[in-house]
C-alpha cells in the first residue's frame, strides 16, 4: 500500500505546487463526471467541484505568500 501512498503524496505535492493551474481541471473533470452519470448526480458533483476549487484557490494563495 505504500506505493499508493507515495503516489498520492506526489500528486498532492504537484497540485500544491501548481494549484493555480490545477484549478482549471476541476471544471473539466466535473463536466466529464456529469456526462458519465447522465446528470443524475449533478448536485453532488457541483458540491465536490466547488469544494475542490475552494481548496485549490486557498493553496494557490498560500503559495503566492511564500
Amino acid at each position: 500500500m505504500s506505493g499508493a501512498g507515495d503516489a498520492f503524496n506526489k500528486l498532492k505535492k504537484a497540485v500544491d505546487d501548481h494549484a493555480d493551474k490545477a484549478d482549471g481541471l476541476i471544471g473539466k473533470a466535473a463536466d466529464a463526471a456529469k456526462k458519465a452519470t447522465g446528470g443524475t448526480h449533478d448536485d453532488k458533483i457541483d458540491k465536490g467541484a466547488g469544494a475542490a476549487t475552494d481548496y485549490l484557490r486557498k493553496r494557490a494563495q498560500q503559495n503566492k505568500e511564500r
